[in-house]
């Protein structure tokens, strides 16, 4: 199996239609044993986690909390001697900060969607970092930053800081053997794509431009990706974007 004995752990599950759901799934049917982060809503995470095929535990993450990323190596030894791979999956943004008020947002708003969208993927790998002594694999999701989308306004600058945390984070932990990639799917209905105003706007033409069609509804693709990068199939690649869109990105205007 792709991840046999591998010790995953996976942040932002909320419900079973999000990314993070998928891939603790995957991993899990390929032989991984995976340990679950939640904020806020602990007990719906923690219902969560008993529809995967092995209930997996859950450690609540506040990852912009000093205090709770400093406890985490800790807790996570709670149940599994050390880590091969991490997964971000965690993002947001103020709704002030989405929906075309992108010349009206105030820095306050600005600051945390930087801070849970784009820091958190610094901050959870260093607090992640002492459980990978012999190397591993770190992977987040972006929505591709390299153009301006309707409606996502800040999101699409905090994700462009993310795809660039990613790629200097490949450069400073390489030399301890750790990679660090993301998956830049396309648009999905999940928790977090419902609460962006007009989203839909994403939706429209999607389906119909990406050469091989795309499924709004089927994060699969997305976290099969995902766990091929936790994989060790994939050793000599770092600092890189692997699309899981239908081609959509491929494309012009």
């Amino acid at each position: 199996m792709l991840l046999e004995g591998k010790r995953i752990l996976v942040t932002g599950v909320i419900t079973e239609q999000s990314i993070a759901f998928n891939v603790a799934k995957i991993a899990q049917e390929q032989g991984a044993t995976v340990v679950l982060t939640g904020f806020g809503r602990m007990s719906l995470v923690e219902r969560i986690a008993k529809r995967l095929p092995v209930t997996a535990p859950v450690i609540e993450l506040d990852a912009t909390n000093p205090e709770q990323l400093a406890a985490l190596a800790d807790n996570v030894r709670g149940y599994v001697d050390g880590l091969d791979g991490v997964v971000h999956s965690i993002g947001f943004a103020p709704a002030t900060a989405l929906g075309g008020t992108f010349l009206q947002t105030p820095w306050e708003d600005v600051a945390t969607a930087v801070h849970v969208s784009t820091y958190s993927y610094k901050a959870l790998a260093m607090a992640t970092l002492p459980l990978m002594p012999n190397g591993g694999s770190i992977v987040g999701l972006t929505f591709d930053a390299t153009v301006a989308w309707p409606v996502y306004d800040w999101m699409g600058v905090a994700k462009a800081g993310l795809e660039s945390a990613s790629r200097y984070l490949a450069n400073y932990l390489g030399d301890q053997g750790i990679r660090s990639n993301l998956v830049s799917a396309g648009p999905l209905r999940t928790m977090a794509a419902k609460s962006i105003p007009g989203f839909e706007k994403f939706e429209e033409s999607w389906s119909e431009r990406a050469p091989l069609g795309w499924n709004l509804t089927d994060t699969a693709p997305t976290a099969k990706a995902v766990c091929a990068l936790l994989s060790d199939w994939f050793p000599a690649t770092t600092g890189e974007i692997i699309h899981v869109d239908g081609g959509y990105h491929a494309l012009g205007a």
